[in-house]
């Protein structure tokens, strides 16, 4: 069984205590993990900060090269990493290759981000009395960064935070998610291997609930950089004061099917949307707005698409769903579920549970008030609801507190271009699903799907500090 240490200062260190890390497929235990003290935290933080003080000074090509040896490493080891997403969070061994041919893509795009990190020239000579001025302005890295990270894209979500921030000088301390702990791991061997300085990246496994105040509050960290739940978010959000903070939360994200839509073209990347990695996925397509004209011929395609899924052992290739991340999370959405269906909600396929799984799952005649639609589910099932105008399926997507990506089908531009400045949402998809997202757009929330954006280019931004600079000609 592997047994698992923390990263710090370029070296594996003991802790005083584990944990037991179980398999969320067949509840087996797959390793014993290191659990970080407060004190351990502490220790890299001050780690990070000694680091800082040279790695602030490499140059972009040199941090370039770093992040295209992890390209490189990553490439060749793809098949291993896409394994130890499913043995520690359960993903389905095609999305685990795919979340790293993005996780790739996203430490390349960083590479290429730190040689853009570039100011601006301010025309000085644009104010009286200034005309014998010049004067420009640079960006400069924070310093120490925490980023506490979620369990459903191990390698690409701490790719978002590890890239960006590299790229412009920064050190980072990572806090992964308690269930997917030894992706993390393997980053540690992967950025020592490509030549990261000793102490720029410090790993510390554990407890978020005990160890974030120091990750959030120590005067080291500069800026804390957060992906998981909305009451854990704004709970960082209280305590960080002055420090920069990005903060990717919930959503329950919408699409919006207009009747000019082709429904025989979309079912299948709207099924895979509502259900891919068990829906555990913070942009998972979970409510289906369908124009009333087309409703029946769209709900009994999905629902025949639905019923295709395979759900099994994530190593299996031909499993399209796997297990939920743990037991309880399956418990909650049963209980959901259970509770929509007292309230007039029907079950059109799916609702099937084991310990571990939930069978992909449509409801209809849903309400807005419903848990299944108002909250964020993470899980496999999605709502399909009937609507009779284009402003009436504004107003069902409007509805919720969330707002991370909303999208819409239509062959009809006015439409299109009104959904886009209408719909309350960090961004609107025409004619797609609003789970899709590549990795060099921005991405953030609004209301209370988050603060602040990722994306490399954007994240490199909020991950600087800009400095102005001017200089008189002549004395």
């Amino acid at each position: 069984m592997k047994e698992t240490k923390l990263w710090m200062n370029g070296q594996w260190q003991d802790a005083k205590e584990t944990y037991e890390l179980r398999s969320p497929y067949s509840g087996e235990v797959i390793a014993k993990v290191a659990k970080a003290s407060i004190s351990d935290v502490e220790q890299a933080i001050e780690g990070a900060q000694e680091a800082f003080q040279t790695f602030k000074k490499t140059t972009a090509y040199e941090r370039a090269e770093i992040l295209y040896r992890v390209v490189d490493i990553m490439r060749q080891r793809k098949e291993e990493l896409a394994e130890i997403l499913a043995l520690e969070a359960s993903k389905p061994i095609s999305a685990g290759l795919t979340e790293i041919e993005r996780t790739i893509a996203t430490y390349q795009f960083a590479a290429e981000g730190a040689k853009q990190a570039t100011g601006e020239t301010v025309p000085m000579d644009a104010a009286p009395g200034a005309g014998d001025r010049i004067g420009w302005t640079k960006r400069e890295p924070l310093g120490v960064i925490s980023a506490i990270t979620p369990f459903n894209f191990p390698f690409n979500l701490v790719a978002h935070k590890l890239g960006p921030a590299f790229a412009v000088g920064n050190t980072v301390v990572l806090k992964p998610a308690n269930q997917t702990p030894l992706s993390a791991i393997v980053l540690a061997e992967i950025f020592k291997e490509a030549g990261l300085p000793d102490g720029a990246l410090q790993i510390v496994t554990g407890s978020g609930g005990e160890l974030s105040d120091m990750l959030v509050t120590h005067p080291y960290v500069k800026k804390v950089t957060f992906t998981g739940s909305g009451k854990v978010g704004l709970g960082i959000k209280e305590k960080v004061g002055l420090r920069k903070v990005t903060l990717e939360l919930g959503s329950n994200a919408a699409v919006i099917i207009e009747p000019s839509t082709p429904v025989d073209k979309i079912i299948t990347r709207c099924v895979g949307g509502a259900f891919n990695f068990a829906g555990q996925v913070c942009i998972s397509l979970q409510r289906i707005y369908v124009h009333a004209s087309i409703i029946d011929e769209f709900t009994k395609a999905f629902v025949a698409e639905t019923e295709k899924l395979v759900v099994g052992d994530p190593l299996d290739t031909n499993t399209d769903v796997s297990a939920m991340i743990n037991p309880n999370e399956v418990e909650r959405i049963r209980q959901w579920i259970e509770e929509a269906k007292a309230q007039g909600a029907v079950v059109a396929t799916g609702g099937t549970f084991t310990e571990r799984t939930l069978t992909p799952t449509v409801m209809t005649n849903v309400t807005a008030n419903m848990k299944i639609v108002c909250q964020e589910t993470f899980a496999p099932i999605v709502s399909i609801v009937s609507y009779e105008t284009l402003d009436d399926a504004i107003r069902l997507v409007n509805e919720s507190e969330l707002g991370l990506n909303a999208g819409i089908y239509t062959n009809v531009l006015p439409d299109a271009l009104r959904a886009a400045d209408e719909l309350q949402a960090g961004a609107v998809i025409i004619n797609d699903i609003p789970t899709f997202r590549i990795d060099n757009m921005p991405y953030g929330g609004v209301k209370m799907s988050g603060y602040g954006h990722e994306g490399i280019k954007w994240a490199i931004e909020e991950m600087t500090d800009m400095k102005f600079i001017t200089m008189k000609k002549s004395f």
